[in-house]
């Protein structure tokens, strides 16, 4: 049920110039979300090992799509899901991860933010030994389920067409996607370029902290993760936040793909990217996931276009889902 995502190609148009991107659609997970991946390796992985205990708590700090896979997969295998989250993301998660029986304890920027979630899951879990952490901004398992997943994926669908990837682009929460399909990509591809994402306005990754506001929730949670190693990573892409929501909105509205914030950013950066490299590149994102967790936030409303970026000279022509490899396709 979790993986072998449907491999989307995109014909788009910028600024006059065709350019192809391909993406995987990673709404078709069981929980809407490319975090189901990275939620079931570390449980299971947990569970083998002996760190995760029959019937056993799972806490974790999350903004939100971490904390719905944790929910309905904890669940689903018999483990009570107790959520810390900051209370500034979406009121739609919040209710679908309660909607999955698992405990949210919201968290105010004034006890500490993302920052402080992770602090008091880390607090509770000592007052609960028997408790399991998942600890995903630092377990390397999360890192594996990508390469051992989503990056094969991606080789195996470009394969079906006699290609090969040029770029791999995405946004940084934790950093798993980008360094596990990174992994995997750049060892049987060592030139492939491995390009994180992060919002224009809250230049994390560049700085080391947190810094300005942005809304592409999932992404640029104040710090930089354990797991991410930017030397291992090519040059670090950015998106406005503004852009990333008008591209989310063509999405849906010229292509018939409900999709989330970050998804937009992920477009653009690609977009980026591939204008950058020229004709013949193959360039390939994620789409992290769908539009529903959104309809609070400013993905609904009217964005207002500004200086410099891309979304008013993009063109989304098309897309066909590549052939083979793939169980949803």
């Amino acid at each position: 049920m979790v993986g072998k995502t449907p491999l989307l190609d995109l014909r788009c148009r910028l600024d006059g110039r065709d350019l192809r991107i391909f993406a995987k659609l990673e709404t078709l997970n069981p929980t809407g979300s490319v975090k189901d991946r990275m939620a079931l390796h570390i449980l299971e992985t947990a569970r083998d090992s002996g760190a995760l205990l029959p019937g056993a708590p799972i806490a974790e700090a999350t903004s939100g799509n971490t904390g719905l896979s944790f929910a309905s997969l904890g669940r689903a295998l018999g483990h009570p899901v107790r959520i810390y989250m900051p209370d500034w993301m979406s009121r739609e998660r919040a209710d679908l991860i309660r909607a999955y029986g698992a405990e949210i304890i919201p968290v105010s920027k004034a006890q500490g933010g993302f920052l402080g979630s992770i602090a008091l899951a880390e607090a509770w879990s000592k007052e609960h030994p028997e408790c399991f952490l998942p600890r995903q901004f630092e377990n390397v398992a999360n890192v594996e389920a990508h390469r051992l997943t989503t990056g094969r994926e991606i080789l195996a669908q470009l394969a079906t067409l006699g290609l090969a990837p040029t770029a791999f682009v995405a946004g940084v929460g934790t950093g798993g996607t980008v360094m596990g399909v990174g992994a995997c990509l750049r060892h049987a591809i060592p030139s492939v370029k491995i390009h994180p994402l992060e919002p224009a306005n809250s230049p994390t990754l560049r700085t080391g902290h947190c810094v300005g506001h942005h809304r592409i929730q999932g992404i640029s949670d104040e710090f930089i993760p354990a797991i991410v190693n930017l030397a291992a990573l090519d040059a670090i892409v950015d998106v406005h936040d503004g852009d990333a929501i008008l591209a989310a909105q063509s999405l849906s509205r010229d292509l018939g793909l409900g999709l989330g914030i970050s998804s937009g950013a992920n477009l653009i950066g690609s977009l980026k990217v591939a204008r950058a490299l020229g004709p013949g590149s193959v360039v390939v994102t994620v789409f992290p996931d769908s539009n529903k967790k959104y309809l609070s936030t400013d993905l609904f409303r009217c964005e207002e276009v500004r200086e410099g970026y891309l979304s008013p000279g993009l063109e989304l022509q098309g897309f066909e889902a590549v052939p083979g490899a793939a169980a949803h396709v």
